[in-house]
């Protein structure tokens, strides 16, 4: 019995190294471009697939949508794929070039199939976008342990998205969305008192900023952490940290506000006056008109308005024993802060402030003076006492426990009130003790 001679089909088929359970699926694609009848449109099964590479099929037995989908995925006649290929044929492979322009298109246009089926649309990532920004804008006025789930769950999407995509455009959007996310749950966790929490989510943070090659991202990271080493006793590091993130490219005037703001801080609590009234001076003196995406262009908690550089201006005077200049940037913060409206006003820079107004009567010894400033704290919910501002009442607790105050009864009722105003707080608040509470007043 005479062998069955190998079709040009077969031939075409093993130079593409296209098997049945593949040519079945293109089979199936070219269907639904070239006939576009939908469950109507032809079909084959590996079966036919063999029976047609074996020439065991008349071109004429076929339909004609059949035929129209063989020849558009090999660009030949069915007649000339049934038949054995010839080396002088003008459809054979090597000379064809309908055939080589036509794999080449196909080719192309499966490879587009697959990176857009690799990518995120532009209206999830606009949405989540939306979603960092308004979580960002809104977390003065969350409790933290709310800002924190919000943030978590952003997360997790941004996370899904990230391994949908191969499009470096979209990776690098989605790389600078997860570290914003993460700044912001480093912050909660930071407000919440979860110090080693903190830091690991501010460096997170910073590597999504390094491999983002957003600068102002890995800046704002640096500033937590001077953050978290100023709240733990480590002023010197916290400086380190502040003065390196001032050497990043790409920072706006609020940045570099908000670092030297900052710095002035550490070298306060380092007992360096010159050097925290030059960087508080700084701070001051900023106005270039630079601005950053992340600082300006997200703004909310990634900003610096003028009342939170008020407050952190009071808090450096008094750890100089600049109880005059406390005074008055305390006040300037709360007058700034009663000028926004209510639904977006900042517990932590009202009662900060308060606190510092108080302390530094204290320090003049107008303890009537010192209840009067402490009256903004009291209407702030147990949610949304920070830990910077329990900081601030746990040093007034502690300045009004000194022998000089123990028989008066304003200094132990004011006392008593404060001791049940940090008690009180939210049991979300995880109370990590403050190295700043072993500070003299």
């Amino acid at each position: 019995m005479t062998e069955q001679p190998e079709t040009l089909l077969k031939s075409l088929c093993d130079r593409r190294n296209l098997g049945a359970p593949d040519f079945v699926e293109l089979f199936g694609r070219t269907a639904d471009e070239v006939v576009g009848k939908g469950a109507n449109n032809p079909t084959c099964s590996e079966r036919t697939v063999f029976r047609w590479k074996a020439g065991k099929a008349r071109p004429d037995s076929l339909s004609a949508d059949t035929r129209r989908v063989l020849k558009a995925m090999f660009g030949c006649d069915v007649a000339a794929l049934f038949s054995p290929p010839h080396a002088d044929d003008p459809q054979a492979p090597a000379s064809n070039l309908e055939y080589e322009i036509n794999m080449a298109a196909h080719d192309a246009q499966d490879d587009a199939g697959a990176t857009a089926a690799a990518s995120v649309s532009d209206t999830s990532l606009d949405q989540l976008t939306d979603d960092v920004t308004s979580l960002a804008r809104a977390y003065v006025s969350l409790p933290p342990m709310e800002a924190f789930r919000r943030g978590r769950a952003l997360q997790e999407q941004l996370q899904g998205q990230r391994d949908r995509t191969q499009i470096p455009t979209q990776q690098q959007r989605l790389l600078e969305l997860t570290g914003q996310t993460m700044a912001l749950l480093a912050s909660a966790a930071f407000d919440l008192g979860s110090f080693d929490n903190a830091r690991r989510l501010a460096r997170a943070t910073d590597l999504y900023g390094e491999s983002a090659r957003f600068e102002p991202l890995r800046a704002f990271a640096d500033g937590i952490l001077a953050y978290i080493a100023y709240f733990t006793g480590m002023p010197g590091e916290a400086v380190r940290k502040a003065r390196r993130a001032q050497t990043y490219g790409g920072l706006g005037d609020v940045a570099r506000r908000r670092l030297l703001a900052i710095e002035a801080r550490a070298h306060g609590y380092l007992g360096d006056t010159d050097a925290s009234r030059q960087a508080q001076l700084r701070s001051l003196e900023i106005e270039g008109g630079a601005r950053d995406d992340l600082h300006d262009g997200v703004g909310g908690e990634f900003g610096f308005p003028p009342a939170r550089l008020a407050m952190s201006s009071s808090s450096t005077a008094l750890l100089i024993h600049d109880a005059d200049q406390a005074e008055q940037s305390a006040r300037r913060a709360i007058h700034l802060i009663r000028q926004t409206p209510q639904s977006s006003r900042s517990a932590h820079v009202l009662g900060g402030a308060a606190a510092d107004l108080a302390m530094a009567r204290l320090l003049a010894n107008d303890v009537e003076g010192a209840a009067e400033a402490l009256t903004p704290l009291w209407n702030i919910p147990g949610d949304q006492r920070v830990t910077g501002v329990l900081v601030r009442t746990g040093q007034i607790q502690q300045f009004l426990a000194q022998p000089a105050y123990r028989a008066s009864t304003l200094p132990r009722e004011l006392r008593d009130r404060v001791e049940d105003f940090t008690r009180s707080a939210s049991t979300h608040q995880l109370s990590t003790r403050s190295a700043l509470l072993q500070l003299e007043a």
